[in-house]
This record gives C-alpha cells, structure tokens and sequence, in this order.
C-alpha cells in the first residue's frame, strides 16, 4: 500500500472498458447503514460519540428505539425543542452485523449490488463528515473503544502505520459473504470535504499556518498570533456549511492538492486490496463518488485510472443530477446515479401525470442516447434515495400545480418536499390506489434500459418526506412496530400502522426475478411501440437475439382497451407473462401483427412470444 501520485497525464480509458460487464447485469440495493438493521447492541453510539458538541446534547440522550413512531419524540428530545431541534442526533444502532445477518434477506429479494451510503469514521448519522478515510466507523464493529484506541496510534499519513481495526475485520468478513452469494459491493467516497474532527483538519485548527496540513483545506485565513482574543480562521465549508471544511485544490485547479490527493489513493488502495497481494478479490468492487462535479476533473482522471490498476471490472458512479454524459467522459467514470435520464422523466409521467407517453418517450430516448450502449446498461436507475422523498410519499403527494422547477417536474424541490419549507406536504402512508402507482413505476425500472436501484426499505413498503424522514429506520418482518400518528407539526394526519408489506415485497421479488430471467430485459435494445396520449398509455420492446419482451403501461385511473400495431420485426403470436398488480384482470387478443388489449387503469402488461 502507499501509491505514488505522478503529475503526468493518466492513460485514455476507453468508455468500454469503464463499465464493467457486470454492471450491466446488476440489479442494485442501497443500504444506509445506521438505519438499516441492528446486529449488535453492544456497539450502538454513546453521547460521546455525537456530532454536536456533548454540552448541547441532553445529558438523558440515549439510543432511540428501533420501532417508535418516527414523529414522536423521546424525553430528551423535547428536552432540546422541536421535532427537528433533536432528530439529527438520535442513534438507532445500525451496524455491520446486521448487514451481515441480512443477507439472506438480500438474497431473497433477488438483488445483485449493494451500495453502501458511508461507511467510514464519522460522528454524524450519515457520515459525509468523515473523520478518516482509511478505518471503518467503531461502532458500526463489535469493539469501538478498542478501535480508537488502535487509531490514535496511527500515523494517518502513513500507510505503514495503519491499523486493522475491529470494524475494518469485520466489514471485509460481510465482503467475503456478500461475495460468497454473488453480491457485488460498492461503498460512498466523499472526497470534496472532510468532518471539523478529520485528522488533518484537527491538526489544521490547533497549528493554524505551521500545521503539516497547512495547505490540505480551503483556508482563507489563518489566525492572527497577535490577536488572542480574536480568531481570524476562516475556510470554505461544502456550501457554506462550516461543519464541513472543503480540500484544497492545487495552484492550477485542476487536482487536489499534493496531500490529500495521496492520502485518498493510499485509502482507496487499503479497500480494494486488503491484503496488498494484487487480486482484488477480497476487496469492494467500486465506488459512488459524493459531490462528484465539485471536485477538479483531473483529479477524477488520475483516481480512476489507479482504481482500474487495482482492478480493472471496478464500477465507478458519480453523484451528478443532471446531463452526465461528457463528465463521465471527462473523468473516466463507468456510469451515473441516473437522476437526470430516468427519475426525473418518471416523476414527470408515472408519478404526477404532468407529460404524456409521447413525451415521456421523447426525453427517455434524448437522455439514454447521449451515453454509449455499455454505457447505458450500467447506468444506476433509480427513482428514490437517502437525498429524496420515498417513491411511495412522491406518489402521495403528486403534483396538481405548476412546477417551481419543470425541467425536473420538481424532483426533490425541497419547497415543495421538505417540510421545514412545505409543512402542508403529507407525510401519511399510502392508500391502496396509490400503491399501484409505485408498483407501476417499479415495473418501468426493472424493464427499462439500465441498472435498477432499489433504495432500502422501499420493497418493504416505507413511506417518508425528503431528508430526515427518508432515513427512517428501516421496517423489518420481525419487528412491531409503534402506529404512526403524530406529525412533526401537529397537523392532523391518519394513525398509519407500520408493518412490513409483504405483498408490496412480493411485486419487488418478482419482477427482479422477471428481470434477471430475461436477457433482453438486462442487453437488449430498447424501442417504443406506440405512445398513445389519448389514454395515457406506453407499448415498448426489449429486444435481444435471444429473447423479447413486449410491456404496455396504463398510468391513466381509467381502464381501457387499446389497438396495439406491431412492427414486422415483432410479428408473433405472444402471451401474457406478468400483470402488475399481479391481480388484475387484463386480456390480450392478436390478430396478426394487431394486439387487443384490455387493461385497468394503474395496471402494467408483461408480455413475451407465445411458446
């Protein structure tokens, strides 16, 4: 371990070669760790282990319980306000050995990829504040005292001098399990900004302009010696945000600088090959990059190049919203988080209804074919993350009035999704109609070009707003559960039982399974059939030499019958192979290349060759 960095220009890697064939296969499941299944009490957070400093935390804080009423605040937290004055700091205890006791339940589900939210040493519930790079958090393992005992130990500079903490084991024993059931890892890298406690910003506060990290962070100022009562320190914090203190760049802005950019080849060299002897094997599979777009390009180039020496099927995935497709070039990316060419245009027509299927064809087709076809496989298709509302509180709240951002058909406005800005916005679960939808839109995910990415809970039937109440811990099958019926507000709102849904699980499994079963789902081409505006309705193929697949989509709340005209290239008899939902009443009658079909609203047709 301990690459060394060089100032020449790193080789071309041709976009074929960036994404991995693997990828292509993938069907991806985003875990958020401290809120996805408690393993192991015994490592569950302290107060001392809390972002805000401990004088501002109620001295009766303790671990919140896994199944309480998301709304409804402990003691403590009435102690320090309202709602939002105390939810930042609740712990409920996530941890590695409850990933690792979930797998089955992964395996079940029928997923293939797992993306991992942070994972490394960091005080906050989300860990993008991170404290170090190169050790796993303590509690996230079985001994974290023990392991910031091994920590401060350390050199952090210094590969040589790195320990292997508990949680460090014990995250490469769920890589080996992952690995032993097929399931490919990827972990967050957040390489723009850093927590106030990293080591070298620490370092930075305490010896200010004779600190050996001096030049690592966007310092402004340094305090001034001569004014002791006054502190003139002052750096660039991620939009704005002073908790978190942004890398420097180098002279030319078009890298890191020299130290950070080191450590951080160094970190990603300790995840990718453990054991240092040249099979990545045993190491995690890729990255999703934070912030990606506000770190220097030339930094990418370089750090993308290394991972590939590492391992060359790597999968590498930036966090950018909009068009991608000359950034992913530029940086030598594999693919994106697919906001831009797929949520957004779902949100648009399946969610809110705001486009027609024409339209709804017309941006697919746009944004799918500014990338390459490998390309285009291995893009991440998803509809909901830690940083949006729930799928199924986007469909309890569909848009009935303009948008503040049509471009977007506002996805994640936080105006009009966050209830510190919208308290109108409705945090209830959905009704049975509603449910629908979401299965709908799950349908078009898992049969649509690219790779589906299911965010942790949404199978389970968890409902929630943007950022906080999309981190709910997450809703198991052996766990009661507290109704939920208080609003952060106190706003009227339904008693909503909290249950696992195990019907709602059953459509994820299955059209996974549909997915996985059908190459042309996976590789094939992509064509639209027919748009019909007039119902609200989509007829495309997935076409592939070995294997077709035709689907129709009724978003419309009416049922309908509709002609379907086929190309001579799909000239067949077919069959029904799915109804979504899985119980409605539909029927499909050819004559020649004309389909009859008769579909309810909120209803989704799988069809395939007649064998």
């Amino acid at each position: 371990m301990g690459c060394q960095s060089t100032s020449e220009k790193p080789p071309s890697i041709a976009p074929a070669d960036r994404t991995p064939d693997w990828a292509q296969d993938a069907v991806w499941y985003q875990i958020f760790p401290e809120r996805f299944r408690n393993g192991d009490p015994s490592n569950d957070p302290t107060r001392q282990t809390l972002q805000r400093p401990i004088a501002d935390v109620a001295a009766s804080w303790r671990p919140t319980r896994w199944t309480r009423d998301w709304y409804e605040q402990a003691d403590w937290e009435q102690q320090m306000g309202g709602f939002y004055d105390g939810v930042y700091d609740r712990r409920y205890g996530g941890d590695l050995q409850g990933v690792i006791d979930r797998l089955p339940y992964l395996d079940s589900l029928g997923v293939t990829a797992l993306y991992f939210n942070p994972v490394f040493s960091a005080r906050s519930l989300h860990k993008y504040d991170g404290s170090s790079y190169h050790h796993i958090d303590p509690n996230f393992g079985p001994d974290p005292d023990g392991d910031r005992q091994l920590i401060a130990r350390e050199d952090p500079t210094d590969p040589s001098t790195w320990h292997t903490t508990a949680a460090d084991s014990l995250f490469f024993v769920l890589l080996e399990k992952a690995h032993a059931r097929d399931l490919r890892v990827i972990i967050d890298g957040v390489f723009n900004h850093t927590g106030r406690d990293f080591f070298a910003f620490e370092d930075l506060v305490e010896n200010q302009a004779e600190s050996r990290y001096a030049d690592w962070y966007a310092v402004n100022s340094f305090d001034d010696p001569a004014t002791p009562d006054t502190s003139e320190f002052d750096y660039t914090g991620w939009w704005g945000v002073k908790s978190l203190p942004e890398f420097a760049t180098n002279e030319a802005g078009t890298s890191l600088q020299a130290g950070p950019k080191q450590y951080i080849l160094d970190a990603t060299e300790k995840w990718m090959d453990p054991d240092e002897d040249g099979d990545p094997s045993d190491g995690v599979d890729g990255w999703r990059l934070d912030v990606a777009e506000e770190v220097p390009v030339g930094f990418w180039q370089e750090w993308n190049a290394h991972v590939r020496d590492l391992n060359p099927t790597a999968y590498t995935v930036p966090e950018v919203w909009e068009d991608a497709s000359r950034y992913l070039k530029e940086g030598g990316f594999s693919a994106t988080m697919n906001y831009y060419g797929f949520a957004f245009p779902v949100k648009g027509f399946l969610v809110d209804h705001a486009i027609e299927p024409s339209r709804f064809a017309e941006l697919l087709r746009e944004r799918r074919r500014a990338h390459p076809g490998r390309v285009r496989r291995g893009l991440q298709n998803l509809i909901g993350s830690h940083d949006t509302p729930r799928l199924a509180t986007m469909v309890v709240n569909r848009a009935d009035t303009g948008y503040a951002q049509p471009e977007r058909f506002d996805y994640d406005n936080g105006a009009a999704v966050d209830l510190r800005q919208n308290p109108d916005y409705k945090v209830r679960a959905p009704t049975a109609g509603e449910r629908r939808l979401q299965r709908l839109a799950v349908l078009f995910q898992m049969t649509y070009v690219g790779a589906p990415m299911v965010y942790h809970g949404d199978e389970a039937g968890m409902w929630g707003a943007d950022d906080p109440d999309d981190r709910k811990p997450m809703v198991w099958p052996d766990k009661d559960y507290d109704v939920e019926d208080d609003h952060p507000y106190g706003h009227d709102r339904p008693a909503d039982p909290v249950a696992f849904n195990e019907d709602l699980f059953a459509t994820y499994r299955d059209l996974i399974s549909l997915r996985r079963e059908h190459e042309a789902l996976r590789r094939g081409s992509f064509g639209v059939v027919q748009a019909d505006d007039e119902r609200g309705m989509l007829t495309y193929a997935r076409t592939h030499p070995a294997d077709t697949v035709l689907v129709t989509l009724n978003r419309s709340d009416a049922a309908h019958s509709v002609r379907v005209s086929l190309p001579d290239s799909l000239r067949r008899p077919y069959e029904i192979l799915r109804n979504v939902p899985k119980n409605a009443v539909t029927r499909l009658q050819q004559n020649g290349t004309v389909l009859l079909l008769e579909v309810p609203g909120h209803t989704g047709v799988v069809m395939r060759p007649d064998r």
